[in-house]
C-alpha cells in the first residue's frame, strides 16, 4: 500500500498555487436540485486556466524540479487536458515541454497545446499507447515525465479543488467527480477526508472505460482490455498505484454512467447552464441525473474540463437530444403513389413536429412493389409528444421502424 498524502500536502499545494490558478466558481443548478431533490452545485473547473483542473497539478509537479531537472525538460501523455495543463505550467516556470497525444487527439486540444509552447509528438491511439513512448522520450533524453495523475505531487495539486469546494459551501454532504487514472478524485479525498470526515465523496466512470469496479474487486490495478467512450479525458486503461491506493481506502462509491446519460448531461449543462463542459467533465452530473448514485444534499458536482471538440459537441447534442425523446429518427414504408410523402409530412406537421432531415428511398430489397421507404430525422417537444407522434402515425395505417443512424 502507497503511502497517503495527508491535509498538509494539500496546503502546501495550495500555497505554490497562489496567484497562479483561478479560485473557479461554485454555480448553483436548479435542473440538477430538481433532479436529486436537494441543493446541488457546480464546481466550474471548466473555466479554469488551461479549460480544465489540470494545470494545479502540472503546475506544483514541475515547481518543485531542481533547476538543473527543469533545464533537461518535461514530457507528458495526455489526450489534451493535461497537455494543456503541462503546456502552460512549464512556460510559466520556464522549462521546455514535450507532449505524446494519441492518435485522433481532439484538434482543439492539440491546438490549444501548441498554443502554450508544447512540442506535439503522436503515439499509439489511446493515452496508455502515449504513455508507453513519454516513458521511452524520458529515458533516451532526460526530461522529466509528468504523470498525467499518478505522482503525489500531481495529487496534492488537484486536491486544491476540494479546499476550493468546501470554502464554498462549508455544508455539503457529497461531492461527485468524475474518475479516469485518480489524481482529481484522490486529491479530492485526501482534503474532504481530512476536513469533513461525514463527506461523501463519489467517482463516476464512464462505462466503456471503467477500469476502477474490476481493481477495487480484485484489490489491485487492472488493466482493461478495451476503451470505447466519447469521454476521452477520463478514458483510462488501469489506475495507477498512488491513485488506486487512494481511492480504495478514502472514496466511498464507484459508479458508472453510459454515453447517453453522458449526452443527456452535456445538453443540460449547454442548454439550461449555459456551460460548454467536455465529456469526461460532465460525469458526475450524469450519475446524478440518471439516478446511478443516491446523494445527500447539498451536493457538488465537479465540472472538469470544457475542451470539446465543436464537431463531437454537434453529435452530442443530437445525441442528447435523441436520448431526452426530443429528436427521432425512423423510417416509415408507405405506397408509391402521387401524394403519399405530402400526406406523410403534413400528418407530422398537423401534430407541430418539425421534420428535419428526410430520404425517398424506391429502389430496395427490403422493399416490395409498389412500396416506397421514408426515412425521417423529427424535433419533437419530449417524450411524450414523441410517443404520440409515433401512435398517431401507427394508427394511420404507417409501418414505423425506428433507426440508429
Amino acid at each position: 500500500m502507497r503511502e497517503l498524502l495527508t491535509l498538509g500536502d494539500v496546503e502546501a499545494a495550495r500555497d505554490l498555487l497562489s496567484g497562479v490558478v483561478r479560485t473557479t466558481p461554485l454555480e448553483p443548478s436548479r435542473p440538477l436540485s430538481a433532479a436529486i431533490g436537494g441543493p446541488a452545485w457546480l464546481k466550474c473547473e471548466n473555466l479554469q486556466r488551461a479549460g480544465s483542473y489540470k494545470v494545479r497539478g502540472a503546475y506544483v509537479r514541475i515547481s518543485r524540479l531542481s533547476p538543473e531537472e527543469r533545464a533537461r525538460g518535461v514530457v507528458a501523455a495526455s489526450a489534451g487536458n493535461h497537455a494543456q495543463g503541462v503546456a502552460l505550467a512549464a512556460g510559466l516556470l520556464g522549462a521546455v515541454s514535450t507532449v505524446f497525444m494519441p492518435v485522433g487527439a481532439p484538434i482543439p486540444k492539440v491546438l490549444a497545446t501548441k498554443g502554450y509552447g508544447a512540442r506535439i509528438e503522436y503515439a499509439g491511439t489511446t493515452v496508455d499507447d502515449a504513455l508507453v513512448a513519454a516513458r521511452e522520450f524520458a529515458e533516451r533524453t532526460g526530461a522529466v515525465l509528468i504523470h498525467p495523475f499518478d505522482h503525489p505531487d500531481v495529487i496534492a495539486g488537484q486536491g486544491t479543488v476540494a479546499l476550493e469546494i468546501l470554502e464554498q459551501c462549508p455544508d455539503v454532504k457529497t461531492i461527485v467527480a468524475g474518475l479516469g487514472g485518480g489524481g482529481l478524485l484522490s486529491g479530492i479525498a485526501v482534503a474532504a477526508k481530512a476536513l469533513r470526515p461525514d463527506v461523501r465523496v463519489i467517482g463516476v466512470q464512464a462505462e466503456g472505460a471503467a477500469a476502477y469496479p474490476p481493481s477495487l474487486r480484485a484489490g489491485t490495478p487492472v488493466r482493461l482490455a478495451t476503451l470505447d467512450t466519447i469521454a476521452d479525458g477520463i478514458a483510462v486503461g488501469c489506475p495507477g498505484e498512488h491513485t488506486f491506493a487512494h481511492v480504495s481506502k478514502l472514496v466511498d462509491e464507484v459508479v458508472t454512467v453510459t454515453e447517453e446519460d453522458i449526452s443527456r448531461a452535456l445538453l443540460m449543462l449547454l442548454e439550461r447552464g449555459k456551460l460548454v463542459v467536455e465529456p469526461a467533465g460532465a460525469v458526475g452530473v450524469a450519475a446524478m441525473m440518471a439516478g446511478a448514485v443516491t446523494v445527500e444534499t447539498p451536493a457538488v458536482a465537479v465540472l472538469s474540463g470544457g475542451n470539446i471538440d465543436p464537431l463531437l459537441l454537434l453529435r452530442v447534442i443530437e445525441h442528447g437530444l435523441t436520448a431526452a425523446g426530443r429528436h427521432l429518427r425512423f423510417t416509415v414504408h408507405c405506397g408509391d403513389q402521387p401524394g403519399q410523402l405530402a400526406s406523410l409530412l403534413a400528418l407530422i406537421a398537423e401534430h407541430r413536429a418539425n421534420v428535419v432531415d428526410v430520404q425517398h428511398q424506391r429502389v430496395s430489397p427490403r422493399l416490395r412493389l409498389g412500396e416506397v421507404e421514408v426515412a425521417l430525422s423529427v424535433e419533437t417537444r419530449g417524450p411524450e409528444h414523441a410517443e404520440k407522434l409515433i401512435g398517431l402515425l401507427r394508427a394511420s395505417g404507417y409501418e414505423v421502424t425506428f433507426r440508429s443512424a
